[in-house]
């Protein structure tokens, strides 16, 4: 896997003067079903999350409030994302260490999953993430 499958996906939005609106359809707007939605919040300043990498699972990721980085890591290079608005989200592909930093206040992550909850999907050792990498055990 390749940080060059992952992007920032601009989302449907409609506009209203009372509130705009957008919506995420699977398979659709992003190239998976969703099989499992979760929150992030309260996140103390300073703190990071992530710090693994799935085998299988994909993830939308969308800062509904405030903002926050993501570093993508593929095992040969890192690219930094900055999430700030709720119509776009950052599509990760299975294989990609992920860490989520830099949360200001008050801000809410969003993360549409593929697949429903597994332990044994994360790799959450970064040199196993490597080795699985440089093996490519787990393509």
């Amino acid at each position: 896997m390749s940080i060059d499958n992952c992007s920032i996906i601009e989302l449907p939005r409609i506009f209203d003067q009372r509130g705009n609106l957008t919506f995420i359809e699977g398979n659709a707007h992003i190239p998976f079903s969703i099989e499992r939605v979760y929150y992030l919040y309260d996140v103390p300043g300073g703190s990071e999350r992530g710090g693994h990498a799935h085998l299988g699972l994909q993830q939308l990721i969308v800062a509904m409030s405030g903002s926050f980085d993501v570093l993508l890591d593929d095992g040969s290079r890192r690219e930094r994302f900055h999430l700030n608005r709720s119509y776009y989200g950052l599509y990760v592909d299975k294989m990609i260490w992920r860490e989520l930093d830099n949360f200001s206040s008050g801000s809410v992550s969003m993360v549409l999953a593929s697949n429903r909850f597994s332990e044994d999907d994360y790799i959450r050792d970064y040199d196993e993430f490597l080795k699985a990498v440089t093996n490519n055990t787990h393509s």
